[in-house]
């Protein structure tokens, strides 16, 4: 009988193969008490689980094929960093001895309290690193009970089989690099999961979020993966193969035509120009950005360098972080946003009064973390002009609401700038200083803030949020979430005129910029810079050689003045391919 499942399409393109599952051990902890002479000993297990685990994830980190993606790498050095913290390392020792209780039973109640602090982060992409922490415990239980160190062995016919898994860590993902399977599905994982980003980076395709797909597939049984639309097909008729085969046959005719245009100028059908450039997280990222064709980085976040760890990068870290990803670009612009902590992304050095905000999204996040913090931010702006010297460097400010804000910033600059000067340390006097405009407020005086900033960026993301009152990692509400609605589109409207009447560059780095569906209609309110994910650039880059603007201008008022979001998509229909 064919069963279709629905989920979270990541990576694109249909997979049809066999299907081939991978274990998944839901442990049972024991709970046993342990008498005080036997407390030294049980510790001791604990650490040697902690040293085996250890070097099992290193020797992956270690095994990493050289073709494969650089985000492989960085997954499991988090596995590893997270392993080393005090919290999965020490914690559960004192347990141990406060509880005289089994290694075990103290690991299960450490991470628990773990996961309860997870499950209170708003942010999707930090909220799906729970999943990490799971796994990186999972080997540690599996070391308790003496099974650490085995050895995955994929089936000879790994390229036609697809991957079935409950979940899969970093550390899977290495062992499967080298089998190289046609698809993956899981039962959990988001579009910000550490599986998504990896599925992106091997571009094939792969369905999330299944939730018992594990349960309902059986081995060997014939799978259809369409991960443009989220969907798998289980047993599949020949009447259902035979269409996809043919949807495969036209997608790989796409892909390779796709290749051909990486070096091609993004210019539309009347011949204007448009700017296609990257979003990155680490210094690490540069090369898939290059690959791509992308005319620089339009958005390098900071703040994961001040993540996941107990203590702050210091200004000379940070300086040499900056200036890898600005030499790597070999002269291309690049971005680079002050810290965007708070909020979703609170790191584990903050101190309480941050931590345990009432509404922590509306509260000191952003730009106002920033102003609150001066020397925390005195010491990225120094780092930021220090790397400043070795290309073209440009420096985004997140969360500005207001004109005051503006103000205060470009003091802190100068006074940065002054410091450096005192101190004989030499630096880039010519650092442009850009806003990032993702409140509604600095949508709407986005005129006044002009006359301050050299460039202006629209985070969609957060503006969407902000304008609809709607939590995207809320799934009661996250289908409210809708980048077509006519009030989104005046605000990006509003924006760009605005800034174009000023003569002031203005882009979007948010995920509109990244989806082709909304190519056009951004090009139609007048965007001429795209900053996306490095693996969405080929696509939009295509949209964009087959626009014609000026058949797409003179819809632009009747988008804004579109009376729902739904009539959007009817104007944006009628545009020839």
């Amino acid at each position: 009988m064919t069963i279709t499942l629905h989920g979270i399409g990541i990576g694109g393109g249909i997979a049809i193969g066999r299907a081939h599952l991978l274990s998944h051990t839901d442990l049972e902890v024991a709970h046993y008490e342990i008498t005080a002479a036997e407390v030294p000993a049980e510790i001791a297990r604990f650490d040697a689980a902690v040293r085996l685990t250890r070097k099992e994830l290193e020797q992956l980190w270690g095994s990493i094929p050289e073709n494969a993606p650089t985000e492989l790498g960085a997954f499991l050095s988090l596995h590893v960093m997270l392993l080393n913290d005090h919290t999965i390392s020490r914690e559960p020792r004192d347990i141990i001895l406060e509880q005289s209780c089994n290694a075990e039973w103290a690991l299960k109640l450490q991470q628990d309290r773990l996961l309860a602090q997870f499950d209170e982060i708003e942010e999707e992409y930090l909220r799906e690193r729970r999943n990490d922490v799971i796994q990186v415990v999972e080997r540690l239980f599996k070391a308790l009970a003496g099974q650490g160190g085995g050895h995955y062995v994929p089936p000879d016919d790994s390229k036609e089989r697809i991957l079935v898994a409950h979940d899969l860590s970093p550390a899977d993902m290495v062992l499967f690099k080298e089998a190289d399977f046609a698809a993956f599905l899981t039962d959990v994982g988001g579009p910000t999961s550490h599986t998504a980003i990896l599925a992106r980076s091997l571009d094939i395709p792969s369905v999330l979020a299944l939730h018992h797909a594990r349960q309902l597939i059986r081995e060997d049984e014939t799978l259809i993966i369409d991960g443009t639309a989220g969907v798998a097909i289980i047993d599949p008729s020949e009447t259902i193969l035979a269409e996809y085969r043919k949807r495969q046959v036209a997608l790989a005719a796409e892909r390779k035509k796709l290749q051909s245009i990486k070096r091609t100028a993004a210019v539309t059908r009347d011949g204007t120009a448009i700017e296609l450039q990257a979003n990155i997280e680490t210094p690490a990222d540069v090369e898939q950005a290059m690959g791509n064709g992308a005319m620089g980085v339009g958005l390098y976040r900071s703040e994961f360098l001040f993540l996941g760890r107990d203590d702050l990068p210091d200004e000379e870290e940070q300086y040499l972080a900056y200036k890898a990803v600005v030499e790597g670009m070999k002269g291309q612009p690049v971005t680079i946003r002050t810290i965007d902590l708070g909020r979703d992304k609170m790191p584990r050095w903050a101190d309480e009064e941050t931590t345990s905000a009432p509404n922590p999204a509306l509260g000191m996040t952003g730009v106002r973390l920033c102003l609150a913090e001066p020397h925390l931010f005195r010491t990225q702006l120094r780092a930021l002009l220090r790397a400043g010297q070795h290309g073209k460097l440009k420096l985004l400010v997140p969360m500005l609401a207001s004109l005051a804000e503006v103000n205060q910033v470009l003091f802190h600059v100068e006074q940065a700038k002054e410091d450096l000067r005192d101190d004989g340390v030499p630096f880039a006097n010519d650092v442009e200083v850009g806003g990032m405009i993702e409140v509604p407020g600095a949508a709407l005086t986005v005129g006044h803030l002009l006359k301050k900033l050299d460039f202006i960026s629209i985070g969609t993301n957060d503006l969407i949020q902000y304008t609809l009152a709607v939590d995207r990692g809320d799934d009661s509400v996250s289908h409210l979430y809708d980048p077509f609605h006519p009030a989104v589109l005046q605000l990006i409207g509003h924006v760009i005129r605005t800034a174009d009447q000023a003569g002031v560059p203005v882009s979007v780095c948010g995920e509109m910029a990244g989806d082709v569906r909304l190519t056009r209609l951004l090009l139609a309110l007048g965007l001429r810079r795209f900053s996306m994910h490095p693996a969405q650039l080929l696509n939009v880059k295509q949209i964009i050689l087959k626009s014609d603007l000026t058949q797409l201008a003179p819809l632009a008022r009747d988008i804004e003045a579109a009376p729902d979001a739904d009539s959007v998509r009817v104007l944006l229909s009628g545009v020839v391919a």
